[in-house]
């Protein structure tokens, strides 16, 4: 039967529209892809090339080379060496147990230090190389870099590691470098990347510590293209990092190592300023420790027997301990009252042996007394009662105020750890710190430098470089900086009266040059460099009344931790002052005795530049100082001095 005309004009209408409906469908999805290809292929092209480069190319930081330190001639005091070492990139390898095993075939692993890696792979992410195996031999390198196509993410590389060639000589004030430890990271808000770094070394104590910043430089970059197992193809872009800034001290290397060895085994510290500009030409702490145990991780067998030695090699005693100062400290008590207008330098002060001060006896070293005394015999024979004397005339407000201007119980401004205060007791600080009034027995006391006052062997030399130029001398550790200088200052005047100034020189010099000055046996015979010091001896025991009646004990009866501290102080020429030196000797005895032929040692090689000729010492001297100078020579190297350079 036909169908109506009608019909199939309607069907043919359905047919079209369906047909207009699924061509546009099909139109609009051809569109959308291809204007989705469109923007993967050419718009989003470079992010997708990067992607395929991420899993292809790495990107790895390069540890830039740590400054060097050099002493005020140029002499190496802290370098970087080649070191060998194997690491492996955890993301780059699929078992690293298979390939630690694999590697362990190749090469002898030192447990422990396999045992630090594999903890930094479990903690750090997966792109940073983790150092396996550090100061392997170059044969040892050599293997496992024949072997690598087996050791995916293993490499082989050359790093520099941080080395002191001068060993304990310069530990307590350079310091040194170790791995970065997780309390190295909590106390750095933003830490470097190179922080990440496993073994990543950078400052623990000292200026190494101190300069971090300046020394460490700035990391370079390489890109570098792997293969799917991880190894390493090539590289294909590097930019180097920037070294850290050398830093150039002023210590005389010469003069710091002679001082290391002069005072060997003993419980002591030195220090010797430039009288110019306040260079510190040595700083020595004893006994001290070799800082390249340090570098890698000390053993913890090495480490206690430091902590365990009772003469403390750890500490840098003459920056960070503080001593009564003794006898050193009286220079101090006769300016402030000389300055004070209590005392004329000509007058006397009678000494029987003590003075009685409210119902208690205070006695002078000197048992029997030294009779009528003024300022120069005082200070040349060091006599106790003269100062006790002069506390009470002045008091302790203006006894404090003299010393802090004579750089006592001041924290100077240098890059060491730990640079102590010091102590300049006042009224209101006894009442602060001790809930109790200051009494007339603590002024007695604090006059010769016992009681509360304390001072550092820094602070000592400070305190006669500011006696013997009349200037406020500012210690200071570091010349340049890259080659810049950093800047002197020869120190502003003290505004001390110069004729009072000298009479206390004048009596600094008796203590060494007259035949009744307590340093008179350690003097300087060469007429040029003779020296104005002043000796010191400070208690570390109450000495009953019982002990006193039947006799002191002396030091060498005593158990070592009861002996007295030995100190002396000193500045040379004495007329034309160009170095002045501290020493103290923890429990050493007495300053005369013990610290001052070690002070005159050290101050007669500051100005000669090296050995000084016989004919500087007393007679007496000459074949103990020969044996001396020839058993001290090997700690000694060769070149130059600070006098050289002078010249």
């Amino acid at each position: 039967m036909r169908r109506p005309s009608r019909d199939t004009a309607e069907s043919h209408r359905r047919i079209t529209r369906r047909g207009l409906i699924l061509g546009g469908t099909m139109s609009a999805t051809g569109v959308a892809l291809a204007l989705r290809m469109r923007f993967l292929q050419v718009e989003q092209a470079d992010q997708f090339r990067l992607l395929a480069d991420e899993n292809r190319i790495n990107i790895r930081l390069i540890p830039p080379a740590r400054g060097r330190i050099v002493d005020r001639t140029g002499v190496i005091i802290a370098e970087n060496v080649p070191s060998y070492r194997i690491t492996l990139v955890p993301e780059e390898t699929s078992d690293i147990d298979a390939v630690i095993e694999r590697l362990g075939r190749l090469i002898e692993l030192d447990p422990d230090e396999l045992d630090r890696a594999r903890r930094d792979l479990r903690r750090l992410r997966g792109d940073t190389p983790v150092t396996v195996a550090d100061r392997v031999s170059w044969e040892a390198i050599s293997r496992v870099a024949v072997n690598t196509p087996a050791l995916p993410g293993v490499a082989p590389e050359v790093g520099l590691t941080r080395h002191y060639p001068h060993g304990a000589a310069y530990a307590h004030v350079v310091g040194y470098v170790g791995p970065v430890s997780d309390r190295d990271l909590e106390r750095i808000e933003a830490p470097d990347g190179l922080l990440l770094i496993p073994r990543f070394q950078i400052g623990k104590i000292g200026l190494e510590a101190e300069c971090e910043d300046v020394l460490r430089g700035k990391a370079g970059t390489k890109r570098v293209e792997v293969n799917a197992t991880g190894r390493v193809m090539r590289e294909l872009e590097r930019h180097e990092g920037i070294s850290g800034a050398d830093i150039q001290l002023t210590l005389d290397n010469a003069l710091q190592t002679y001082i290391n060895a002069r005072l060997g085994n003993e419980s002591a510290a030195a220090v010797v300023l430039d009288c110019d500009k306040g260079d510190i030409l040595a700083c020595a702490s004893s006994p001290s420790f070799d800082p390249n145990l340090f570098v890698r991780g000390i053993s913890s067998v090495d480490y206690n027997a430091l902590l365990e030695n009772e003469r403390r090699p750890l500490p840098n005693k003459a920056v960070q301990g503080i001593y009564p100062p003794g006898s050193t400290f009286k220079m101090v008590t006769a300016l402030a009252a000389l300055e004070d207008g209590q005392v004329d330098p000509k007058e006397t002060v009678y000494c029987p042996g003590y003075v009685e001060i409210s119902n208690r006896r205070f006695h002078c070293w000197k048992r029997g007394g030294h009779g009528s005394v003024d300022l120069h015999r005082s200070l040349s024979e060091s006599c106790d009662v003269y100062y006790y004397e002069m506390a009470m005339r002045v008091g302790i407000e203006k006894i404090s105020a003299m010393a802090r201007r004579l750089g006592l119980g001041i924290e100077h401004d240098l890059p060491m750890t730990s640079v102590a205060q010091g102590l300049t007791p006042t009224k209101d600080w006894k009442i602060v710190n001790r809930g109790a009034e200051w009494v007339i027995g603590d002024s007695v006391n604090a006059a010769i430098g016992q009681g509360f006052v304390l001072a550092s062997p820094l602070q000592l030399a400070v305190m006669t470089a500011r006696l013997a130029t009349g200037r406020e001398i500012r210690p200071r550790l570091i010349r340049s900086v890259d080659g810049v200088a950093e800047p002197g200052d020869r120190g502003s005047d003290l505004g001390l009266n110069p004729n009072l100034l000298r009479e206390i020189r004048q009596a600094m010099f008796a203590v060494s040059n007259n035949r009744r000055g307590t340093a008179y046996s350690s003097r300087i015979i060469a007429e040029e460099y003779r020296m104005a010091g002043k000796t010191g001896t400070s208690q570390v025991r109450n000495i009953s009344t019982g002990e006193r009646a039947s006799g002191v004990r002396s030091n060498i009866d005593l158990p070592w931790r009861q002996r007295d501290h030995a100190l002396f102080v000193d500045f040379a020429p004495h007329d034309a002052p160009r170095v002045a030196v501290a020493v103290v000797v923890e429990h050493g005895g007495g300053g005369s005795s013990v610290a001052a032929p070690v002070a005159r040692d050290i101050t007669l090689q500051a100005l000669y530049g090296g050995d000084p000729p016989l004919a500087a010492y007393p007679a007496k001297d000459r074949g103990r100082i020969r044996t001396q100078q020839e058993e001290l020579r090997q700690y000694r190297p060769e070149g130059g001095t600070h006098e050289r350079e002078r010249a």
